[in-house]
């Protein structure tokens, strides 16, 4: 059973806020049980970079109040199922271009779900989004990566957009995400396509203010039909 929201969301990437001060951070961008952040799992072989584990997610567990979406850009995803559940992930997001055949993908789904956290499939650039299509009745999300995983602060790679299109027109009530060089100029691109959860790291973090950019882009995904904004979102000054 999935748990598809079709409601507008928007994570901040942690990544892209200031390390030294972590649960500030958060707290910052995501202060209340109905908000999201992003956290990124690398493990510098499945993309060239490292990043936090399971003990710093977990550290930050007891001081933030979001929904923790997990990334997992690893190599062997099925190592950290435990280390994550323990460590407070509610959705475990996994990349199909690890996998060895169905089976596996199935079996690694099976053991997420089985840890009571969410379950999502993402999908670089350069692999067909079909390649989730078996699985996606067992899914809560699906992400679209806009850029090539690994690093933060790359451009938007908007020739994603047909992935993401063809996902909606297939299953339209599926949660679909994107992730990369995604921000107040380009998200009604995103929102047009058809994702409703829009992971953007720099452009919110680097706004003057943070919580106006995350309204303004919520109203964007709302604005195309990609589910119903909060009604008592702060209005925006004319």
């Amino acid at each position: 059973m999935s748990f598809h929201t079709r409601s507008p969301a928007i994570l901040p990437s942690l990544l892209a806020c200031d390390l030294a001060k972590l649960a500030d951070e958060a707290n910052r961008v995501a202060p209340t049980s109905e908000d999201y952040v992003h956290l990124d799992v690398m493990d510098g072989h499945f993309v060239p970079n490292l990043s936090w584990g399971a003990p710093v997610i977990k550290c930050l567990k007891p001081h933030s109040k979001a929904f923790f979406d997990v990334h997992l850009m690893v190599s062997e995803p099925a190592k950290w199922v435990k280390d994550m559940a323990e460590a407070g992930a509610n959705m475990f997001t996994f990349h199909i271009e690890v996998m060895k055949d169905e089976q596996e993908t199935r079996s690694l789904i099976q053991a997420i779900k089985a840890a009571n956290m969410k379950c999502g499939i993402a999908v670089k650039p350069k692999t067909a989004v079909s390649t989730v299509f078996p699985f996606v009745d067992d899914l809560d999300l699906v992400l679209v990566m806009t850029v090539e995983p690994g690093f933060g602060g790359q451009a938007f790679m908007a020739d994603m957009m047909p992935k993401v299109e063809e996902l909606r027109e297939k299953f339209p009530n599926l949660d679909v995400e994107v992730d990369g060089g995604i921000g107040p100029n380009n998200i009604d691109e995103c929102a047009k396509a058809g994702a409703n959860w829009i992971v953007a790291g720099s452009s919110v973090f680097k706004a003057k203010n943070p919580q106006e950019v995350i309204v303004s882009m919520k109203r964007s995904i709302e604005k195309h039909g990609n589910g119903k904004a909060d009604a008592d979102l702060t209005p925006l000054p004319a």
